[in-house]
């Protein structure tokens, strides 16, 4: 990609900004038309998603409504941009790959080929400066009812590279994000593979080479007790989370919403499992690794000797003992749903007898962890990467070779 790259010129000031003198600024009006074009019978019912641009509806959600009549509706092509009136400031946009018909209170628009490459005004209108336009230009008293009509759209400037640039910046910007969407596709993979390895290394149907011994029955109650130490107000607040684990409070939220009187807070020590009491039910709770506090809405439960608490960290997470949680919380709606350990100590499950066993399956889950861990922070480096591009490719501040 280096080698299509190169370092930005001379500028001049536009009403879309800073551009390379030879850019031009123009107006949407002139790159795009406004299609008002119908709908045909037999065409498929699109949508415009925020993160996925234009799919069809079927892959979204079966019950999003009855699909409109094709009088109601309008014609889409391959290669047309089409936004959501009411969120496109939001990012509500992208350019069609599919032929269809979408709801009125979308806007398609058809590229001037010999003007514009629709793919680069899509990397345009999601980019920072875009956003804000497009939010400066919307009508609407709240941010829930602001629309951006055509009208108003057509008159927003931007700036526009000659035409065979256009196509460059578009190429390198898709292959970003076609990158990203393998790296996605993948982590989706690893995630149901990991699930799919919880449900059978927990529940016993698949057993570990070297191990034979039956498992064994037990009362929560029996392998935990309960910690309820209070007045440590000296140690760190932390916060019990349900795919973070036990983090530092300010971690979670800038902003301090915790009880002055931290005298009845909870402390918690490494290898303590804590729970929100009203929560259990959706599986949060978390093997700390931390010493603190936490708030009297937790529960902390210390594994005595016969339980591995990496083991039974990964058991609390898998699908058949959520359930056992759910039905043992009390509450008559799921909103007032509670598990204190009293409910907690009476649930039965069957573990492994050997801690042995149980660590050994604890640890291919962890590894599990780790490998989802180092993707995801790949994801989170290559979009930054893009963004980082996006900004300075938009803008001419470095520009591609044609």
């Amino acid at each position: 990609m280096k080698n299509n790259i190169k370092a930005g010129g001379l500028f001049k000031e536009t009403k879309a900004g800073a551009i390379p003198t030879d850019w031009e600024c123009v107006r949407l009006s002139e790159v795009f038309s406004h299609s008002r074009a119908k709908g045909c019978a037999g065409l498929p019912a699109l949508s415009v998603t925020m993160d996925k641009g234009i799919i069809s509806r079927d892959t979204i959600d079966r019950r999003m409504g009855p699909t409109l009549p094709p009088e109601q509706s309008l014609h889409v092509q391959k290669g047309d941009l089409a936004y959501n009136m009411m969120r496109m400031w939001q990012g509500a946009v992208g350019v069609s790959t599919l032929e269809g018909v979408v709801s009125p209170a979308y806007v398609v628009c058809r590229p001037k080929l010999k003007r514009v490459d629709a793919r680069f005004m899509f990397y345009v209108f999601k980019s920072h400066h875009g956003l804000f336009r497009f939010q400066s230009f919307s009508h609407g008293i709240t941010d829930d009812r602001l629309r951006l009509y055509f009208d108003d759209f057509a008159s927003i400037p931007v700036q526009s590279p000659p035409l065979p640039e256009q196509r460059k910046i578009a190429d390198i910007l898709t292959t970003c994000d076609e990158a990203l969407e393998k790296l996605d596709a993948f982590i989706v993979a690893q995630e149901r593979r990991k699930k799919a390895l919880m449900q059978q290394l927990l529940t016993g149907r698949r057993r570990l080479k070297g191990f034979s011994e039956p498992w064994t029955t037990a009362k929560l109650g029996t392998v935990f007790k309960e910690r309820v130490e209070q007045n440590q107000t000296g140690l760190p607040l932390l916060s019990i989370t349900a795919d973070r684990g036990i983090v530092p409070r300010e971690d979670v939220a800038k902003r301090d919403s915790s009880s002055e009187d931290k005298s009845k807070y909870l402390r918690i020590a490494p290898g303590d499992i804590g729970y929100n009491t009203m929560r259990m039910w959706q599986g949060v709770s978390a093997l700390s690794t931390l010493e603190g506090i936490v708030s009297p809405a937790y529960t902390i439960c210390t594994p005595t000797s016969r339980i591995d608490g990496r083991f039974v960290a990964h058991f609390f997470k898998c699908q058949h003992t959520v359930h056992l949680f759910h039905r043992y919380s009390q509450g008559l709606v799921d909103d007032t749903l509670n598990l204190k350990f009293p409910s907690f100590s009476a649930i039965e499950v069957t573990i492994p007898s050997d801690l042995e066993e149980q660590r050994q399956i604890a640890a291919i889950l962890d590894t599990a962890d780790q490998q989802l861990t180092l993707l995801r922070s790949q994801r989170n480096a290559l979009d930054q990467q893009k963004r980082g591009l996006m900004q300075r490719l938009l803008t001419g501040k470095i520009r591609v070779t044609v």
